[in-house]
């Protein structure tokens, strides 16, 4: 390479190590004249790349932010990874698959030939897990737009949409708790939530065949032909939120914002999915200290169904906490099991400790394992084992009795 060019190189590569740098010391580092380091600066400058003077006693150079992308400058480690995250960007949720396969063919085209053969024998085949129904994909701009709010620590107002697509504003419908997930068939109700209300033929619709109103009840009586039909009351949208956005995180690839509710006075997790941003945002507040010390750890309580301030301590973190005997080897025993204590007995026994956000999910998670199961505590894992045990042989009847 000529010497001119890894010169070149070698300042830009220093330019990028930190903000301000001093032109004297450019070119001590350099080991070349203030005037040879004013002439780099202009050869950068006329490749693209927004070198701004700066006035002083010394003086100096600082690289600033430009209007354009100019080219790169990349070590092998960093080549490696930045193929690595754009091959992986199909499981991010974030809509960005082909604007990332492109972006990994760029960065290719102008890698030398060493980095884009360390690439290139880098194929990555990034699968999902499959699904019943496609994970909701989140609009890079509204991504773009929660950022930076948060990055500004600017008031965000927004609709937040009880299903993923555009608000609608339906009869009967609530928000749940925001980015919460709800509780497993079977497993008691959140605090504070309402039973599901009994369900209704729709307006308009007939009886189904068979049916009898109840005794002591009339059909109610049609209406005058000359009445007008009435037009149905739609419920006006709600409000829209405001929040103190905090953090933009994910989660079993999904978005959610983490935030701070001025309404509710209350910190809360919003899926980005569902978010559909106002402008102009409001004003600046300051930063709050989140439960638990860190996001990871309140996102991680919350989506267990506890309190942040615990802290997820392993199997500890969960609401329900349990301990039995299995008559499995424990290296068996370790193949399904992602989280919990698993300690060896024998060759055929282990010691299992695993957590739930509910006993009876807690019970048959250990069931699952088709073993002689030895419960050492504590007394809700034994009644939920009781409980499950009732209605699956209550399953099974009614499937072995024969039709009438």
């Amino acid at each position: 390479m000529p010497k001119t060019s890894a010169r070149l190189l070698s300042l830009l590569s220093l330019l990028q190590a930190r903000r301000d740098w001093p032109g004297a010391l450019l070119a001590e580092r350099l080991d070349v004249s203030p005037r040879t380091v004013r002439r780099d600066v202009d050869r950068l400058r006329e490749l693209g790349y927004p070198v701004v003077a700066m006035k002083g006693p010394d003086g100096g150079y600082r690289l600033d932010a430009g209007t354009e992308l100019p080219p790169l400058l990349f070590d092998d480690e960093q080549a490696v990874a930045l193929a690595v995250a754009l091959q992986i960007a199909t499981t991010t949720g974030a809509g960005i698959e082909e604007a990332a396969a492109r972006a990994l063919n760029t960065v290719r085209q102008v890698l030398p030939a060493r980095l884009r053969h360390r690439v290139d024998t880098l194929r990555v085949t990034a699968v999902d897990r499959p699904a019943i129904r496609p994970e909701p994909q989140v609009d890079s701009d509204v991504l773009m737009a929660i950022g930076a709010a948060v990055h500004g620590r600017e008031v965000l107002r927004f609709d937040y949409s009880p299903v993923s697509g555009p608000v609608r504003a339906t009869a009967g419908t609530s928000e749940g708790c925001e980015g919460t997930p709800a509780a497993p068939p079977g497993s008691a109700a959140p605090p504070g939530s309402a039973a599901p209300p009994a369900s209704a033929a729709p307006s308009g619709s007939a009886a189904p065949s068979g049916s009898a109103a109840p005794p002591g009840s009339a059909a109610p009586p049609a209406p005058p032909r000359d009445t007008p039909p009435q037009t149905p009351r739609h419920t006006p949208p709600p409000p829209p939120r405001r929040v103190e956005p905090h953090h933009l995180v994910t989660w079993g690839r999904r978005w959610y914002l983490v935030a701070w509710d001025l309404d509710r006075d209350d910190w809360r997790t919003f899926r980005a999915d569902r978010i559909t941003p106002r402008t102009p945002t409001g004003p600046r507040f300051p930063p709050r200290e989140l439960p638990g010390g860190s996001v990871a750890a309140f996102i991680t309580a919350r989506f267990r169904g506890i309190d942040a301030t615990q802290g997820p301590d392993g199997v500890g973190g969960w609401p329900c906490r349990g301990e039995v005997i299995l008559a499995l080897p424990a290296a068996e025993v370790l193949r399904h099991t992602r989280e919990g204590i698993v300690e060896e007995l024998g060759p055929d026994r282990c010691r299992v400790v695993l957590g739930s956000w509910s006993w009876p999910g807690l019970a048959a998670a250990i069931g699952r394992f088709d073993a002689d199961i030895e419960v050492i505590g504590p007394p809700e894992l034994a009644s939920a084992f009781a409980h499950l045990a009732t209605r699956y042989a209550a399953a099974a009847q009614a499937r072995a009795a024969p039709n009438p």
